[in-house]
């Protein structure tokens, strides 16, 4: 415990003390904060909105994005329960295939970005479109209802108040913990990330590691599409659609650098939580919903302009007039050079 301590960045203490004072806050402005339902819920839907978070800060990591995540996690929980309802594929089956193929969607983008050389913003947004359009023909946007019991049982229960289904967000956000510290590829892609031009001169398999950080982005997309589908018991067409902003408030509130060579776990798992806090204390008050989009939108804008001040300062970041010298379209005189002189 002592080391994590040491080792935990000011971006992810201060978060944590937000998070304790938040929730001794609504502790006291609405005591059914703690009852165990309410814990219940709230700590489910932090489960799944977790993973949705780790998949972008991966990609994040390497300096590219990932707009696909809930493209391919809705695409997996329709094929999953797809198989399931209307070919009586057993469950494991189902959700093997299912987790593989979000993997390998993730791994295509990698491949993609790699390749052609694109922004990875305008890659996966083309991609998350044709994830998209691929679930609405199987599905005709009409869902698969009547999943087995045995994975709807899975995504309702709990003990006391804590959700199952948070064993496989944990399980999942400490394996990549030990995969970015102590692996090699865990490393390289740190170092990808932080100077690619550098890693690509040292001879570090640039190609692998952006297609490695994608593959897990799109295999957390698609386990948080499996626990969702569980959850709702039924396969939906819609799930995924609203995670693009989750997706981006946790790794970006709890300290990414969108150039990339930083992958913030710990804050992220912070900033979660300070988003769950919000969304479920605005529930609890009987304010507008809408408005947590607000407050989280405000926190990415801080988040950012936070991360811009620590790279470069807050003068730099507030700095008005430019110190950089004015740009002509007249090129710069040279000298005319002059002839030697004729000898006689």
């Amino acid at each position: 415990m002592v080391a994590i301590w040491r080792r935990m960045s000011g971006v992810a203490l201060g978060l944590l003390i937000v998070d304790l004072v938040g929730a001794l806050l609504l502790t006291v402005v609405t005591p059914s904060f703690t009852s165990t339902y309410n814990l219940f819920i709230t700590g489910r839907d932090f489960s799944i909105l977790l993973l949705v978070a780790l998949a972008q800060m991966i990609v994040l990591a390497v300096g590219q994005m990932n707009l696909s995540i809930g493209a391919i996690g809705g695409l997996v929980a329709i094929v999953e329960s797809g198989l399931m309802v209307s070919y009586d594929t057993p469950v494991v089956i189902a959700i093997a295939f299912g987790l593989v193929l979000g993997a390998a969607c993730g791994a295509v983008n990698g491949l993609l970005i790699h390749w052609t050389k694109v922004n990875s913003f305008i890659l996966t947004l083309g991609t998350s479109y044709v994830f998209a359009g691929i679930n609405l023909g199987i599905t005709h946007a009409t869902p698969f209802y009547h999943i087995p019991g045995a994975v709807a049982s899975f995504g309702q229960a709990r003990i006391g108040a804590f959700p199952d289904i948070a064993i496989v967000t944990i399980v999942l956000a400490v394996a990549l913990a030990v995969f970015l510290r102590q692996t090699v590829l865990g490393r390289q892609l740190l170092a990808v990330g932080g100077n690619p031009v550098a890693a690509a001169l040292s001879g570090l398999p640039v190609r692998r590691v952006i297609m490695t950080a994608h593959g897990i982005s799109g295999f957390f997309g698609a386990v948080a599409g499996t626990l969702l589908m569980a959850q709702l018991g039924e396969g939906q067409p819609t799930i995924g659609v609203t995670w693009i902003l989750p997706s981006f408030a946790g790794p970006i509130i709890g300290g990414a650098v969108l150039s990339g060579g930083s992958a913030p776990l710990l804050g992220t798992v912070f900033a979660m939580v300070l988003v769950s806090l919000i969304s479920d204390g605005l529930i609890l008050v009987n304010a507008n919903p809408y408005w947590v989009q607000f407050f989280v939108g405000a926190l990415i804008l801080g988040g950012v302009l936070l991360g811009r001040v620590r790279a470069v300062g807050v003068r730099d970041v507030f700095r008005l007039k430019s110190t950089a010298p004015p740009v002509t379209d007249r090129p710069a005189e040279e000298p005319v050079p002059r002839r030697p002189a004729e000898q006689k």
